[in-house]
């Protein structure tokens, strides 16, 4: 097929192709290359599948806004569909299709890119406030004047102006109709707290496009936050049923499924996600500990015979986990809580205060400790207050004046970034941090490192980026390191003189914070 795909692209005058075969080196050479279109293809035979790469790609942060991405299908199920269309490609395309078919969506998609190209470069670069100035370049006569409208009021929501997006997409919605701008704009009543609002303009997109998923996730949180955790949870029951290939609606149903207590609904659902997460991003221990809750809230009205089956699969769930997951210490913390809770359920409270000593105990060894007490509630499966998603404004600006303090906090998101496999916003996040202080050593430690690795796994620009190892490494024999910063600096020169093929693969060392 990818023969045929490469000869179609060819008869419509592409001669700039690069054809790989599906598997995860793609994910490398996406993040590293700078593609105008990527054409991905699925079929659920293969050992990697384009819809696992799809969501991987839209996970780590992949898919930059200047590069279209159209996902071709030859399984038109309704759950691979809506399950890829979660993941926002330009264009989806099942087949088999003609030559025309590819055309069409081609010179669509480079056209509206074209006319959103200043655009896409702001946010691709983090400069939002660029972008929402861009926003306002594009002509009302320009098929895309729609499109960069809602671009705009989404930026004005994450940046916390609301009620200036509302101004722009309620005018918009009532003149076109349209369903994305519909969703946007009941983001925008959320993020005012005007629920009522959102309530009925959700529920008439569903009527409207009752296949429309992202309607439904809204609609359950409304629910929540109006305190109906039934709707909820009922709510979240039919989007699954729609689209149940989500490892995040699978979560979020298990969660609302135990604060009301419907532990079988909460036990599939957990159980959907360990089985999905098998080869998903989305792999995490929180369904095993999750589900290892459902046991012990079971053992709380088992007969005593079945608490020592139940007890058992608990146990077991949570060194299923820990296996699993040995490098993930804060879900060693979260599991020493779910087994003190136990154990005050059974009224042995020095067991218990010896779990909690131990959970207290990990976390101080954390980078990013943990609240115990929000962290105890999560994990019993109590309900919590919601809390709003604070929005992470430390975007890449024009310009930013020399602030020490925020070059280490820029520096230890892109550590973040790096641990959760994004490198390439770990990237922008140290050029933001060497902006904000030249002189910081361990941002550099930490760019020579970063520019090694990606030099080592993708032939592409190799020798510009060994130039940059070579510049940061010799920044740093200039400065004043600590003893930790010495260690990794002759680490890194030392892997700098031997040949790239010779260098361990994967992480080098984590990023110093």
């Amino acid at each position: 097929m990818r023969s045929t795909i490469s000869q179609m692209l060819r008869q419509l005058g592409v001669v700039n192709i690069q054809a790989m075969t599906i598997n995860e080196q793609i994910l490398d050479t996406v993040r590293d290359e700078a593609f105008d279109i990527v054409l991905l293809g699925h079929n659920a035979s293969d050992k990697t599948t384009g819809i696992q790469l799809l969501e991987e790609a839209r996970f780590r942060g992949y898919m930059r806004p200047t590069c279209g991405w159209i996902f071709m299908t030859s399984d038109s199920s309704q759950a691979v569909v809506l399950h890829a269309i979660e993941s926002n490609p330009d264009y989806l395309i099942t087949k088999p299709f003609t030559v025309d078919e590819l055309k069409y969506r081609i010179d669509a998609l480079i056209a509206r890119k074209q006319v959103l190209r200043s655009i896409d470069v702001a946010i691709e670069a983090g400069d939002h406030q660029a972008a929402l100035v861009h926003c306002d370049d594009v002509p009302v006569y320009e098929p895309c004047y729609e499109i960069a409208q809602r671009i705009k009021a989404t930026l004005l929501i994450d940046l916390g102006r609301a009620d200036e997006a509302l101004d722009i997409l309620q005018q918009h919605f009532w003149d076109m109709s349209d369903k994305d701008t519909g969703l946007c704009l009941a983001k925008a009543f959320i993020s005012l707290n005007r629920l009522d609002e959102a309530l009925s303009l959700l529920n008439d997109l569903i009527e409207a496009h009752p296949l429309l998923v992202p309607a439904y996730d809204l609609l359950a949180n409304v629910h929540e936050r109006k305190g109906d955790l039934v709707l909820a949870r009922e709510t979240l029951e039919v989007a699954t049923s729609k689209s149940p290939l989500g490892i995040p609606r699978q979560m979020e149903l298990g969660r609302v499924a135990t604060y009301t207590h419907e532990l079988k609904i909460a036990d599939t659902a957990y159980r959907r996600s360990i089985s999905l997460g098998r080869k998903s991003c989305y792999r995490s221990p929180d369904p095993y500990l999750y589900l290892a809750n459902i046991r012990r809230l079971e053992m709380l009205s088992a007969d005593p015979k079945d608490k020592i089956e139940l007890e058992n699969k608990m146990m077991t769930l949570l060194n299923l986990a820990e296996y699993s997951f040995p490098k993930d210490v804060a879900f060693k913390a979260r599991s020493a809580l779910l087994k003190a809770k136990w154990c005050e359920d059974n009224q042995n409270n020095e067991q218990a205060a010896e779990f909690m000593q131990q959970a207290e105990r990990i976390n101080r060894t954390l980078v990013s400790p943990l609240n115990l007490q929000r962290e105890m509630l999560i994990v019993s499966g109590d309900a919590v207050p919601i809390l709003e998603e604070k929005v992470d404004h430390t975007v890449l600006p024009d310009k930013v004046n020399f602030d020490p303090v925020m070059s280490d906090k820029v520096n230890r998101l892109a550590s973040k970034h790096y641990m959760a496999g994004k490198y390439g916003q770990a990237l922008r996040y140290l050029n933001l941090a060497i902006d904000y202080n030249p002189t910081n050593a361990t941002v550099m430690l930490n760019l020579a490192q970063l520019y090694l690795e990606v030099a080592r796994d993708n032939e592409v620009n190799r020798e510009s980026r060994l130039k940059m190892v070579k510049r940061f490494l010799k920044l740093t024999q200039k400065s004043a390191l600590t003893e930790e910063e010495k260690v990794r600096q002759r680490q890194l020169i030392y892997y700098f003189t031997k040949p790239l093929t010779s260098l361990p693969k994967g992480s080098l060392h984590a990023l110093l914070k």
